[in-house]
């Protein structure tokens, strides 16, 4: 998959922004542009772990964004993330991946 296809994510103070520009200052991480991943990158606690952001970081936004992109309704998840240890979807440099 190339990395056009996907949406880039950064964190800005304790919220996921989505960045589909890939201009944002800051570590990023990768994201397949599907719901499934997206939850399951939310459920194994990913997003902290690969924005090296210590505590938890809410995904509203981000649910939000990919819920419009997808057009798949009501399917953001305002929950906040934290950071875990146990292995997930993340492969190669910072890639959030299902």
């Amino acid at each position: 998959m190339a990395k056009s296809d996907l949406l880039r994510v950064v964190a800005r103070g304790d919220q996921l922004v989505p960045d589909p520009r890939a201009r944002l200052p800051g570590r990023g991480a990768y994201l397949h542009l599907s719901q499934k991943c997206f939850e399951q990158a939310v459920r194994r606690r990913a997003f902290a772990r690969a924005l090296r952001q210590p505590g938890s970081l809410a995904a509203g936004a981000l649910g939000e964004y990919l819920a419009q992109r997808c057009g798949e309704p009501g399917a953001g998840l305002p929950g906040p993330t934290s950071q875990g240890s146990d292995k997930d979807g993340i492969a190669g440099k910072d890639r959030i991946r299902s």
